[in-house]
């Protein structure tokens, strides 16, 4: 599942959202001053923004209206309308509201069927021109397997795989040699060991290496922060080699004093 964070400043006379709905659930942080929201449930079970049919308008009833103030959370389901609007508006310059909206934003049987389509094109029997006088049957055959090979699970996982990275650091090697990295992947890497190699596969890349990395590249590849001369003495194995290809491959990045600020407090260090 991925989560997305948006910040949304309002000054002065500005007043905030219209009445509207999101295609996924979202967490309401008031960061500081003050926001009144006004709350209605759904029109339309699971909306999406793609959609066969118009949300519609939204209910009368409203569900939750109030003020949210300083370290308040709400929780606003999919679907349900919503509107903020600051409590202190004027036409001064004075005053402000900051909230977080966090959006957790998950996949649907649409989203899973459309990539099953996209499977097909390597079957031979799906690129062939469609003949109104044809049999349906090998094909409605040939979907069934389809969907046999490509059930839900191996969707998910696969997108988690091919995702790039969101995060971008190029600052490996501007401020000297590269002491520590950590991992920049959206999804923890998947890591498969083959006899005599170990693949990583992330961010739509496949890498393999020897089998002897494996534990340096778990070490690497953890999340949390690693230095990389520690993960040479814990494994015996000679992660700088290893950490330059994962830092060409986009993989992992530098970790610089401002990206370890957000690391503090968050899991344990790697050796």
């Amino acid at each position: 599942m991925l989560v997305q964070v948006n910040t949304y400043l309002t000054t002065a006379d500005a007043a905030g959202f219209n009445l509207h709905w999101d295609d996924h659930d979202v967490l309401i942080v008031q960061l500081s001053g003050e926001k009144s929201w006004e709350v209605r449930g759904t029109s339309r079970v699971a909306p999406m923004y793609r959609d066969t049919e118009h949300t519609g308008q939204p209910p009368e009833e409203i569900v939750w209206s109030g003020t949210m103030r300083t370290g308040d959370v709400m929780h606003i389901p999919r679907g349900y309308w919503h509107q903020a609007t600051r409590t202190d508006r004027s036409g001064d310059g004075a005053g402000y509201s900051l909230h977080a909206t966090f959006g957790f934003v998950k996949r649907t049987g649409v989203d899973w069927l459309s990539w099953v389509a996209d499977q097909s094109r390597a079957d031979e029997a799906f690129r062939h021109d469609l003949d109104r006088d044809g049999s349906s049957a090998v094909l409605a055959e040939r979907v069934s397997q389809l969907l046999a090979q490509y059930p839900q699970d191996v969707y998910l996982a696969g997108r988690e795989q091919a995702r790039p990275s969101r995060r971008h650091v190029a600052t490996a090697g501007i401020f000297g040699p590269v002491t520590d990295v950590v991992c920049m992947t959206d999804f923890p890497p998947r890591i498969d060991a083959n006899g005599s190699t170990v693949e990583v596969v992330a961010v739509g890349k496949a890498l393999t290496f020897a089998a002897k990395a494996e534990p340096a590249l778990r070490l690497l590849l953890s999340g949390n922060p690693a230095n990389i001369q520690q993960v040479t003495e814990t494994t015996g194995v000679n992660a700088e080699v290893l950490a330059r290809t994962l830092l060409d491959e986009g993989l992992c990045a530098e970790l610089t004093d401002e990206l370890a600020a957000g690391y503090v407090g968050v899991g344990s260090p790697a050796p």
